[in-house]
């Protein structure tokens, strides 16, 4: 079973969509995917707080297999946060199960602008929207979302969780580095 620790609620509904995806492209359907833990960001980087998700996880789901930290990397360098949640999250773990982390740069949504254009006409967007060159430096990934659809404005609750049902990982694999990370360790935890 693969568990995820997310920061939001928006995150709570759509990473076990985007793992389900993963399922049926690596015909991996005895492993199952859990509801994810919530913990808010300002609070999972404080020392003890990461474990004690990692342990609620563990009391939650004994069947566990991976717990999957997936939290925005915002101001901070994932290169360097990442480490050392990762170590915090195996320490606690205790080696009963894998653990990984994975921060996008700088929001969950940037995976979305990526690859934007496989999402034209989804829940708004433009039908001539194209990704900026680097979609993992903007800022205000949810604004530029925003700026992109033609009816309404970009709700992280309802539009996150569809946008995740619908984007073409082959894109975001192609602009976005921590989406090829989150690939890489979703395989691993399927495998």
């Amino acid at each position: 079973m693969i568990v995820a620790i997310v920061e939001g609620f928006s995150e709570v509904e759509s990473v076990p969509v985007l793992l389900r995806r993963y399922q049926e492209e690596t015909g991996a359907y005895g492993i199952d995917v859990a509801r994810p833990i919530r913990i808010k960001r300002n609070l999972v980087v404080k020392e003890g707080e990461l474990e004690k998700a990692i342990e609620l996880a563990r009391r939650l789901y004994p069947e566990i297999t991976a717990a999957l930290v997936i939290l925005d990397a915002d101001a901070d360098c994932p290169a360097a946060l990442g480490p050392e949640l990762l170590r915090r999250a195996q320490t606690a773990a205790g080696g009963q199960f894998d653990c990984a982390v994975v921060l996008p740069k700088t929001e969950f949504e940037s995976w979305f602008i990526g690859a934007v254009a496989s999402l034209r006409g989804v829940r708004g967007i433009s039908g001539d929207a194209e990704p900026p060159a680097n979609p993992e430096v903007i800022g205000d990934a949810k604004g530029w979302l925003t700026r992109q659809m033609t009816r309404k404005t970009y709700v992280e609750v309802d539009d996150q969780p569809a946008f995740a049902e619908e984007f073409d990982l082959s894109l975001a694999l192609s602009t976005c580095r921590s989406f090829r990370k989150f690939d890489k360790v979703v395989r691993a935890a399927l495998s």
